[in-house]
């Protein structure tokens, strides 16, 4: 199960996520981006409450930074050490704005 408290203010959209990000909640969270990031120009989602994090959310991250990366920006905060650790793996540090 994933909560998604969103708010959108000017150019600014932030997703503050709880739960888990997998192959069933994936595609919530994509829709939700999708329909919301036509005039953002910075995109913060919080992951204080994410407790996983599958192949499948690290897509929609993808696919997601790509997006912004054409438009504005997006950063990661309150990533837990669980999750920091998939991204050190899977090189999402690389890749990611994680504060």
């Amino acid at each position: 199960m994933l909560n998604i408290k969103k708010t959108v203010e000017n150019e600014k959209a932030c997703f503050q996520l709880e739960g888990r990000l997998d192959t069933i909640t994936s595609p919530e969270l994509e829709k939700e981006l999708v329909d919301s990031l036509d005039n953002v120009k910075e995109l913060v989602l919080d992951f204080e409450a994410l407790d996983y994090l599958s192949s499948a959310g690290l897509r929609v991250l993808l696919s997601t930074q790509k997006r912004m990366s054409r438009q504005g920006s997006m950063k990661l905060v309150h990533v837990n050490d669980t999750i920091m650790e998939i991204f050190e793996v899977t090189g999402f540090t690389d890749i990611l704005t994680i504060e």
